[in-house]
């Protein structure tokens, strides 16, 4: 099985930066794209940004400029950088990798997901 354990969350003013991070455990044989998610309240869960193994990223509209998603593939380890945070970034953030897995007596694929982070940007 795989783990994700994501951290960093918290309350921060408007205009403030946070730091989030999500660590992949488990039997992990390839670990391909990691990305987070977000969700606010009474709205769906929606692409914040992802990352390929090699590197190559992608983050919505709402926070190009503003976020940095980062990999260390040495550690299992994607990074979320959030600065100039607005009020409508408030939601659950949620980490999510997928990739292969060995299972004692093959390998699998998985595509799972933390159990969230909440970060609060006061109004």
């Amino acid at each position: 099985q795989v783990q994700l354990v994501e951290s960093g969350g918290g309350l921060v003013q408007p205009g403030g930066s946070l730091r989030l991070s999500c660590d992949a455990s488990g039997s992990i044989v390839r670990l391909d794209t990691m990305g987070w998610y977000r969700q606010a309240p009474g709205k769906q869960r929606e692409l914040v940004a992802t990352v390929t193994s090699v590197g190559s990223t992608n983050y919505a509209d709402s926070v190009k400029g503003r976020f940095t998603i980062a990999r260390d593939n040495a550690k299992n380890t994607v990074y979320l950088q959030m600065k100039s945070l607005k009020p409508e970034d408030t939601a659950v953030y949620y980490c999510n990798g997928v990739g292969l897995y060995y299972n004692g007596v093959n390998l699998r694929s998985f595509d799972d997901w933390g159990q969230g982070t909440q970060v609060t940007v006061p109004s």
